[in-house]
């Protein structure tokens, strides 16, 4: 008896290779669908599998051999029924390159190590970044800082620190001989202004005058004059550009000369226009933007743009008593890129104003301290 196995696309293509070689008299003893063997077979569609037996034997063969040939092809149509699995898994990676598998293999796994190193240092970077948004910093600032982050340093808040501190300017010189204040209403100009006097007169033992230009607030004038007679200070009021002069000879003998100006929206083109003459008959370069630390952020570029005609020259941020959060004092000197010159951190005249330390502004920006 004679076996054999065919791999053909058809049942037709295998019938006339079966007949052509085996004869007429053979036998189809099984049949079912296989991938190609091979590699390349590997990807590619499903081929037919056709195992066909002859009788080869004399043509006087006995009845015990005929039925011993049929038992052997039911045997072997069972036997292919139940390997059918097994053979199809052997015949679909018989042929598969090895040296390939264990390339994508080692491929795969170096691609899982690069994922995880970029997981753990994205996670790191989202610490820095809730951080500094918890703050209430601007999203642009915070991407440039976390841009300007070293590898190395991506969980090192003192490198964060670094950077803060680039970006960080403080005014210490000691103040001239003419300062002006300005800034919107509400932002607490007028104590302000009481406090530097107070630290000059009291604590520095300076002469200081008080000079005040904001005639359209109820009880303004009332205010500084209470604060000018508590600390025996010279107080006068500008009611218009002629009495300017008058008011600064005045004042000639003391060593620094304060000046209270009207808050003005930053909105209103004319009102600013209006405290520029009035500055620049005064003619000082020591020109100081007051805005308060709890300014909502999308405020302050408004502000700031509003008051660049002044030419301001240093930033005071006040109210910092007020709130929890002191990234936007980063957003106003980073907006301004002006140094900052003075905070408040409370309603008490003298005390509660200080010059900070770029250490004391970091760690206020970053929550690791706070005014009260």
């Amino acid at each position: 008896m004679m076996i054999r196995k065919y791999i053909v696309n058809s049942m037709s293509e295998a019938m006339n290779i079966i007949k052509y070689e085996l004869g007429k008299d053979a036998v189809i003893i099984s049949q079912r669908k296989v991938k190609k063997p091979g590699f390349l077979g590997f990807f590619q569609g499903k081929v037919l599998e056709v195992t066909a037996a002859v009788d080869n034997r004399a043509k006087g063969a006995s009845k015990k051999e005929e039925e011993s040939f049929g038992a052997l092809k039911t045997l072997i149509k069972d036997k292919a029924s139940m390997d059918i699995n097994h053979k199809a898994v052997e015949v679909e990676t018989d042929g598969i390159n090895k040296e390939l598998l264990k390339e994508f293999h080692e491929m795969k796994s170096m691609m899982k190590n690069m994922i995880n190193i970029t997981s753990e240092e994205k996670a790191s970077k989202n610490k820095i970044k809730e951080k500094l948004q918890s703050s209430d910093i601007e999203p642009k600032i915070i991407e440039e800082i976390l841009a300007k982050l070293p590898k190395e340093d991506e969980e090192n808040i003192e490198a964060v620190k670094k950077i803060l501190y680039q970006n960080i300017e403080i005014e210490e010189k000691t103040l001239s001989d003419i300062v002006v204040l300005v800034g919107p209403t509400g932002v607490g100009k007028t104590t302000t202004i009481a406090k530097i006097a107070g630290r000059l007169a009291l604590l520095e033992k300076k002469k200081v005058g008080l000079i005040t230009i904001d005639t359209y607030r109820i009880g303004a004038v009332e205010q500084l004059k209470t604060y000018a007679d508590i600390m025996n200070i010279p107080f006068k009021v500008i009611f218009s550009m002629k009495d300017i002069e008058s008011a600064m000879e005045s004042m000639k003998d003391c060593d620094t000369i304060l000046v209270d100006t009207t808050g003005r929206s930053s909105k209103n083109i004319m009102q600013i226009s209006e405290l520029r003459a009035f500055i620049e008959k005064i003619n000082t370069k020591d020109i100081h933007l007051v805005i308060s630390g709890v300014t909502k952020n999308r405020d302050i570029n408004t502000i700031l743009e509003g008051y660049k005609v002044l030419e301001y020259n240093y930033v005071i941020v006040t109210k910092l008593d007020e709130t929890t959060t002191y990234g936007p004092i980063l957003n106003i000197l980073n907006t301004a890129k002006k140094p900052l010159s003075f905070i408040t951190i409370g309603q008490n005249v003298p005390d509660d104003i200080k010059i900070p330390s770029k250490d004391e502004i970091v760690n206020l920006i970053l929550g690791e301290d706070n005014v009260c």
